[in-house]
């Protein structure tokens, strides 16, 4: 026996969305563009929206232009840089080597300062 639903599948407010109800679609324009690696984008575009001279092509992510024979070229990227590296352009050699001697001075400071305190400790249970 049926479930008695007569709008099975179907949601309130919902019907064929058609021109009637979307209203007129605007007058439309589909202009090319092509990247380095030889991919076609065919986006469309208002007649009354400025088109763009690169747009991105959706396939390897490169810009594309309008002339096929001539595309962009692709972004130079930049290798991935470390911590050290991005050190090494603020500070010269020398400034270097003066940061690590007072580091290391400051730490053999602080051992012997243990090691004064540790002895101290083992003459006191020893006595």
């Amino acid at each position: 026996m049926g479930s008695g639903s007569a709008i099975r599948g179907s949601r309130v407010g919902a019907g064929p969305m058609g021109e009637a109800e979307r209203g007129e679609a605007a007058p439309r324009v589909r202009v090319p563009f092509y990247c380095a690696n030889k991919h076609e984008v065919v986006p469309s575009f208002s007649n009354e929206a400025a088109v763009p001279e690169e747009w991105d092509c959706p396939r390897c992510g490169f810009p594309a232009g309008k002339d096929k024979d001539n595309p962009p070229s692709p972004p130079r990227t930049e290798p991935y840089k470390t911590h050290l590296a991005y050190v090494k352009e603020r500070r010269s050699a020398e400034d270097g080597e003066a940061i690590l001697e007072e580091a290391l001075e400051k730490l053999r400071a602080q051992r012997a300062e243990v090691r004064a305190h540790m002895e101290a400790a083992a003459k006191a249970k020893a006595s």
